[in-house]
């Protein structure tokens, strides 16, 4: 029976227990230690939901399928079992589920599931090394043309030393007219006289 169990939930992630609860495979994405200088694989873990204990028809065709029964002996026989399952938790206080956790009395007659730690010996870290080639070349399609990258890193300078070039005229000018403009405001308000005009 575990391994019809075993089968449905790491192939639908989730399995209803009737009168317990649900577990569910929960997987975390690989990600990278900076520090470490590793991409660690993904991870998995086992949540236990006891609010949620409804099974659905899926799983029940299933094990149906699995066990080369009929679905409505299916129902019959995983609430048989899952009816065993309360009770030997409560007269055992705890049942070992190979391979996904131990679920136990607690204190207050509740179940209360331990997972088991996730030992997947075939996902390792590996090494990541950050790789940065400044001199690469690759193609590139710009607009309908393919060009290399190079050629469009040339093309970039070149745009950006015109600019340079462009932006020096224009402050160039732009002083310029503010030079013209004051001195057209000052001779317009202090008139234009030429030479020295002390009075003896």
């Amino acid at each position: 029976m575990w391994q019809v169990l075993n089968a449905y939930l790491f192939q639908h992630r989730s399995i209803s227990i009737p009168g317990l609860g649900t577990i569910y495979l929960e997987t975390m994405p690989a990600n990278v230690d900076v520090a470490d200088r590793t991409m660690q694989p993904p991870a998995y873990r086992f949540r236990f939901d006891k609010y949620f204990d409804a099974p659905d028809k899926e799983f029940f065709a299933f094990v149906a399928v699995q066990r080369n029964i009929l679905d409505y002996e299916a129902i019959k026989w995983y609430n048989e079992f899952s009816f065993e399952l309360r009770n030997r938790i409560r007269a055992e206080e705890q049942v070992s589920w190979d391979g996904v956790g131990v679920l136990k009395k607690d204190g207050s007659g509740g179940v209360l599931f331990e997972p088991a730690p996730a030992t997947l010996l075939f996902l390792q870290p590996v090494p990541a090394m950050r790789v940065s080639r400044q001199d690469a070349q690759h193609s590139l399609v710009v607009g309908d043309r393919e060009r290399t990258s190079g050629e469009m890193n040339e093309w970039l300078q070149d745009n950006a030393r015109k600019r340079r070039r462009l932006s020096w005229w224009i402050i160039a000018v732009v002083l310029a007219v503010l030079a013209i403009g004051f001195l057209g405001w000052y001779f317009y308000s202090h008139g234009f006289i030429a030479g020295n005009q002390n009075k003896f």
